[in-house]
């Protein structure tokens, strides 16, 4: 008897939002091993803070699908590498991207590294991507960008409203 292949474990950043409960449930309608995850960065109080209502929204959705749901606690890190960052920016009197580093620090950073530690074989999010397998040529792509064995590289949206 021929033994069953085992799903790709795939670790989705789960926001209690609409796209990434999406992609969390069109991953496990492919067949993956779906996981989600919620990243707690900044929970505050008041009516501006959403993150526990974001945390419970991402529970029910991860309830629904029939996935585990972790709740990741990155406040501390989020604080040094992103709040931190914003706010020195302003001070010497620039105008910085938080967007930037969040994604470099904690999505592509602690996120993916935690993931893979894990189990993880990918990460996904709701976000548009547009992505090349290195080897890939890719149209309006800067001439001076290489890609390398086994990598990938994220490019711009064809569309900038998504980008």
């Amino acid at each position: 008897m021929k033994a069953m292949k085992q799903a790709q474990k795939i670790f989705v950043g789960m926001s209690g939002g609409v796209d990434s409960s999406v992609a969390a449930h069109l991953l496990k309608e492919q067949g993956y091993d779906v996981v989600g995850v919620y990243l707690l960065c900044f929970s505050g109080s008041g009516e501006a803070c959403t993150a526990e209502r974001d945390k419970e929204d991402a529970r029910a959705a991860a309830r629904h699908l029939g996935i585990p749901l972790y709740v990741w606690n990155l406040e501390k890190e989020y604080q040094e590498k992103v709040i931190n960052y914003m706010v020195e920016g302003y001070r010497v009197g620039i105008t910085p991207n938080p967007d930037v580093m969040c994604n470099r620090e904690i999505k592509f950073g602690i996120f993916l590294k935690r993931a893979l530690a894990m189990g993880a074989d990918y990460v996904a999010t709701g976000h548009y991507v547009r992505r090349a397998e290195s080897g890939q040529r890719i149209p309006d792509s800067h001439p001076a960008h290489s890609l390398t064995p086994n990598r990938y590289a994220l490019h711009a949206a064809r569309d900038s409203n998504k980008d």
